[in-house]
Parts: C-alpha cells; structure tokens; sequence
C-alpha cells in the first residue's frame, strides 16, 4: 500500500497494490491491519455507504457533531474530487482543506478522520462513491457548512455543467456562524 501524507496533519491518502492482467484485476480494498500502520490508528468501523452521482453533484461539506464520523472513503466507478476540511477549533490547521482526486482508476482512498468536514463534486459522467465510517448516521447532530464558503476558499474544478446540490447543502452555514469541534 502506497501512502501519502497530506497537508493536513491525519488526512492520509492511501493507494492499495493492484495486481491486473488480460483478465481484470485484484485489489485488497481494505486491510485493519494495513489502515492502522498507515494511518497510525485503530478505528473500528461500523457502515458501509454507496452513493451514485451524476457530473457536477456536490455533496457537502458534512460532518456530524455529538457522534463524529471517521470516513474511508474511495470511488470504483468514475471519478470525484473529494475534500477534507479541518473543524476542531483547537487545531492549528483549522479551517484548512485538502483536495484529492479519487477515481476507479487511480485506485486511491481517503482516510478523513474525525474532526474534518467532508465534500465531493463528481468530475466524471457518473461515479459511485463508497465509504467506510466509524459511527452511525445520526441526523440529528449532521451539521453543513457552505461548499463556497470565502473564509474557507476551496478551490473546486471547473466543469462543463454547473454544481447540483441538495436542499440541504443550499443551506449550509458560513463556517464563521457554524458549530465546530471543540470550545473557542
């Protein structure tokens, strides 16, 4: 397993071997064992999501306060450019964001621990989006800060059509009046 330390001090890109001929290929998708020497943490995951977006769906930034999710996430159909935003307000990278590209070719994932809020925008026709997280849905305490906020400045790729988010999303809060990790 290849792996790639990001800007963010957690974030952690990791890229699986890919054994592939004639035939297809074989990939170990995921190993407890590989994860935690990569990322330097035990995390016991509990939900498998799959998502299925068209070109120009932005999901998020989502994060979840009373239980917060860790997410292993990857793409096996297409291609996102996924983001990782640091929310504990403690931390001496708050505010900051790092941007991967993930694809079915690429092969790569990426480890957002808790603590980080989490987007994508689908840069293919189509992509099906998997992850993995250390907790349950819990509506109830999903939070949703603005895809554009100023303040955080991401700087998403252009595409051919425009940006399609949910209701929620459209809502999302302006990272300056949105509740965090951790006290002021």
């Amino acid at each position: 397993m290849q792996i790639e330390e990001t800007s963010l001090p957690g974030v952690v890109a990791l890229t699986p071997k890919v054994f592939g001929d004639e035939r297809g290929f074989f990939m170990e998708s995921f190993n407890q064992k590989a994860f935690e020497e990569a990322t330097g943490c035990t995390r016991e995951f509990v939900q498998d999501n799959h998502s299925r977006s068209r070109q120009g769906v932005l999901r998020g930034i989502h994060y979840q306060l009373e239980q917060p999710q860790g997410k292993l996430v990857r793409v096996v159909q297409g291609s996102v450019w996924d983001v990782a935003v640091d929310l504990r307000k403690h931390s001496a990278h708050f505010g900051q964001w790092v941007g991967v590209e993930l694809s079915a070719e690429n092969s790569r994932q990426l480890w957002v621990p808790e603590g980080f809020g989490h987007a994508f925008v689908v840069l293919s026709e189509t992509a099906d989006f998997l992850y993995k997280t250390t907790d349950f849905y819990h509506p109830e305490s999903e939070r949703c800060i603005r895809f554009d906020d100023p303040d955080l400045n991401i700087q998403w790729p252009e595409l051919p059509v425009p940006f399609a988010l949910s209701e929620k999303d459209q809502a999302g809060r302006a990272l300056k009046a949105a509740e965090v990790y951790g006290k002021p």
